[in-house]
Parts: structure tokens; C-alpha cells; sequence
């Protein structure tokens, strides 16, 4: 199965991702976003690759790569997590390099995410949270149908200060 549009293409994790992730998994202005709070060895992603379990019934989540077509090389990731089977739904997560920022990837990744979550795995919906200040991902999340529908007040400690974050959730009919 290829998921994928003119701009990019969203596959399994594969062993040759290592080093993107590494990038991923270790910036420092990502640890907000959940992705780790303590730096990532190589080793421990590739033992992650080995293990991955991409049946998001059982495993309750699921990781996808975003490759950029035109050059077809890996630019980030996508995640669904704590994903309910029962009630259908879950919290989907995205990140890309900061080296392929604005220029489209996050969005293509975003709306081919959500149409396969909708069309394909029968979701009912996806919730995401985002930093009140992150004004690239609450753009990002709108423009892809996402509609603000809460606050968490001090929800992500950045030092010794809390900032809060809005959730955002798409329904799919």
C-alpha cells in the first residue's frame, strides 16, 4: 500500500532511518512535544526499528516516515498514539527536520495521515496537543481541519516555567 501525494510519501520505519530519527528524537526544542526527555542513542533506535510493531491494533500506535518525493530522503515523521480501538481514536503527533521546514511536508504529511486514519484504519477522530505559542503547528493543524477545542493550563514545563497547551481534534464523518 503507497500513501502518498505529488509532494510526499509516507512509509514504514526502516532500518536506513536511524540517523533522521536521531536528528528527531534529540532536539532539544522537541522534548515539549513528547517525543523524549532524555537524549536517544542509536543503538536504542535501531533496537526500536528492529522491534517496531506496526499493527496499531495491538500495538496502539503508529509511526509512519515522511520522505520528500522529489528527492527521497526522509524529512520526518508522523505518529498516531494512545490509540483506542474501541471508541476509534487517538493523538497524532508530527515532526519534521528543521532543515525541510516550509515547504509543505508537514501539511501533505498531515492530510494523507488523516485520510488514511479515516479511510483505512476507520477512525472516528485524532485530538493533538500544541503549545500556546507554537504558531507553525496550531496554522498547520487549522489548515488540516483541525479545530481548536480546549485548553491545558501549565501543561508543559519548559525549565522552570509551564506553558499551556491547546488541544486540537478532527471528527471524520
Amino acid at each position: 500500500m503507497t500513501i502518498s501525494d505529488s509532494l510526499v510519501t509516507l512509509r514504514a520505519v526502516e532500518p536506513d532511518d536511524v540517523d533522521m530519527l536521531y536528528m528527531l528524537e534529540n532536539a532539544t526544542a522537541r522534548s515539549e512535544a513528547g517525543f523524549t526527555s532524555a537524549p536517544m542513542s542509536r543503538l536504542e533506535l535501531r533496537n526500536y526499528i528492529d522491534t517496531y510493531n506496526s499493527d496499531i491494533f495491538s500495538a496502539r500506535q503508529l509511526r509512519l516516515i515522511i520522505v520528500a518525493r522529489q528527492t527521497g530522503r526522509a524529512v520526518g515523521a508522523i505518529d498516531i498514539a494512545d490509540f483506542e480501538p474501541r471508541d476509534r481514536r487517538g493523538f497524532i503527533g508530527i515532526a519534521v527536520l528543521d532543515t525541510e521546514r516550509r515547504r509543505g511536508y508537514g501539511a501533505a504529511a498531515l492530510r494523507l495521515m488523516c485520510d488514511y486514519a479515516s479511510e483505512v484504519l476507520g477512525m472516528h477522530q485524532l485530538a493533538a496537543q500544541v503549545a500556546c505559542d507554537n504558531e507553525a503547528s496550531r496554522a498547520l493543524f487549522t489548515s488540516c481541519g483541525f479545530k481548536s477545542c480546549g485548553c491545558l493550563r501549565s501543561w508543559v514545563r519548559r525549565g522552570r516555567q509551564y506553558t499551556d497547551v491547546l488541544l486540537f481534534q478532527r471528527l471524520f464523518p
